[in-house]
């Protein structure tokens, strides 16, 4: 894996983009180690998608203004509650009685999206243990106050994810020390690029502003006079918006700060990351919300679905060898999320962001290239990706627990309804934050698998024990794949 030319693929090419220009400079190195430029256009994809996600943002502002002035000051201003006969109940709330719940809600979400980025920067390796172990303890500790407040489906559903928290990192433990490096090393990125700190930080802002419409509307269901039913169902709708804007947002980050990353990695050695020109953030950034943008909104719809099913299906299927009926039944999954994998992979954002390639596509090829250079023994043994997820769900706990406390003090009707929908704000403004961290890291892994020079003239020592982890692990899978063939 030391050697590029072996372990290159035949797109082995890595970009740079030109500042002031609006085309991609892919550059190819020759047997002689020149670099030949080759200049290819930005074409527009996936614009259905955008057009979409536009359209869904205008309708859905519409309506959560309605059902947020339906509510304000006077109860049925709108004379909504006619449409809904057969679920009033005569409730009297009102907007404003459940807005400052989520307005802080927001607040302590960026709060905890900040202090997290901080604390990741000066303390690296406590935190990510903190992120691992604490979020089993913390579900369970939820899940007991559920119980004792009478909310058994939570209590019960808390308790399951305590259960599979817990089997996932059991399952995972000795893969632990690699994915430490490996964070540890994006970290070391990011933190070199304050400018893509920044971009995070104006994201959040946007975020927030979307938040404050959202929750909004999401008071005036909570205020409403329909029956539990009807305000869960809404909510619901409300939630799915919410996770595909985050999502959209995140993985718009994701472009961006891949672009900037992929930029230093093949620079290296070249000029330092702080004397970066600032037509680099710019052309990331224009690419990520125009031309790029209908990918993005695509990709945000199912990657993080796949990809969460994915980690707990490989976790799972690590500790069943013995039983050999339930390990075929989870193998059958394993396979069909693996075939999902190849269409939808947060790989893809790398691609899209040095290639300017549609999503599908894009997911494609980048997980032909870790296929054919053998890189994704080394990008299924990383658990990166994981970790980060746990801190971001750790954070929409926290969100989620304090509104929570504060609803069930004034609202005891309406704890699991403020409660849940604050942990989802805190989620998605956590995962903002996080989602820095995760983009250095798949351009690490894309930079690995075209060109392993880029990482071994960045860091060598990491090149070293990302080549020798790599090895052992293909080693690994021969050996089982020997054994497999043994016993059949």
């Amino acid at each position: 894996m030391s050697d590029s030319t072996n372990s290159a693929s035949p797109s082995s090419d890595y970009a740079s983009i030109s500042s002031g220009d609006q085309s991609l400079q892919r550059s190819r190195r020759s047997g002689d180690g020149n670099r030949a430029v080759v200049r290819e256009s930005r074409h527009w994809h996936d614009v259905f998608w955008s057009a979409i996600f536009m359209i869904h943002l205008v309708c859905l502002g519409f309506v959560l203004a309605v059902l947020g002035l339906n509510r304000f000051r006077t109860s049925d201003r709108l004379n909504i509650d006619r449409y809904t006969q057969g679920f009033l109940e005569n409730h009297k709330g009102l907007t404003e009685d459940y807005w400052p719940l989520y307005a802080v809600a927001g607040g302590i979400g960026v709060f905890i999206s900040w202090i997290w980025s901080l604390l990741l920067g000066s303390y690296a390796n406590e935190m990510m243990k903190v992120s691992v172990h604490i979020l089993t303890t913390y579900l369970a500790v939820v899940s007991v106050l559920c119980f004792w407040c009478r909310q058994f489906f939570w209590g019960g559903a808390f308790a399951i994810g305590a259960l599979l928290q817990f089997l996932y990192v059991i399952s995972v433990i000795d893969r632990l020390p690699f994915t430490m490096l490996v964070l540890r090393k994006a970290l070391k990125l990011v933190w070199g690029l304050p400018k893509v700190i920044i971009v995070a930080h104006a994201f959040t802002v946007v975020m927030l502003l979307w938040m404050s419409l959202w929750s909004f509307g999401a008071a005036g269901v909570v205020a409403s006079s329909m029956g539990d039913e009807g305000r869960w169902w809404l909510l619901v709708v409300l939630s799915v918006s919410l996770f595909w804007t985050g999502a959209v947002l995140c993985n718009t980050v994701h472009v961006i700060v891949s672009g900037m990353v992929f930029h230093v990695l093949f620079q290296c050695g070249q000029e330092e990351a702080s004397s970066l020109p600032p037509s680099t953030l710019i052309e990331s950034l224009r690419y990520a919300v125009t031309t790029s943008f209908g990918s993005i909104c695509y990709g945000s719809l199912f990657t993080a679905a796949i990809r969460t099913l994915r980690w707990e299906i490989r976790g799972f299927r690590s500790k069943i060898c013995g039983n050999e009926c339930l390990l075929c039944c989870v193998d059958f999954l394993f396979h069909l999320v693996e075939t999902l994998v190849r269409f939808f992979n947060k790989y893809a954002y790398v691609q899209i962001a040095v290639y300017g390639k549609g999503f599908n596509r894009s997911a494609r090829d980048a997980w032909e290239l870790f296929q054919s250079t053998g890189v994704e023994a080394l990008v299924a043994y990383d658990c990166s990706g994981a970790v980060l997820l746990m801190g971001t769900i750790f954070g929409g706990l926290i969100t989620g627990s304090c509104i929570g406390i504060w609803a069930w003090i004034k609202y005891s009707d309406r704890v699991i309804m403020v409660g849940s929908t604050a942990m989802l704000m805190g989620m998605v403004l956590v995962g903002l934050g996080m989602v820095v961290v995760e983009s250095a890291v798949t351009s690490i892994y894309i930079c690995f698998a075209e060109d392993p020079l880029l990482i071994q003239r960045w860091d060598v020592d990491f090149f070293n024990e990302m080549s020798e982890v790599l090895h052992r692990r293909l080693q690994h899978r021969s050996a089982r794949a020997r054994e497999v063939l043994t016993t059949a």
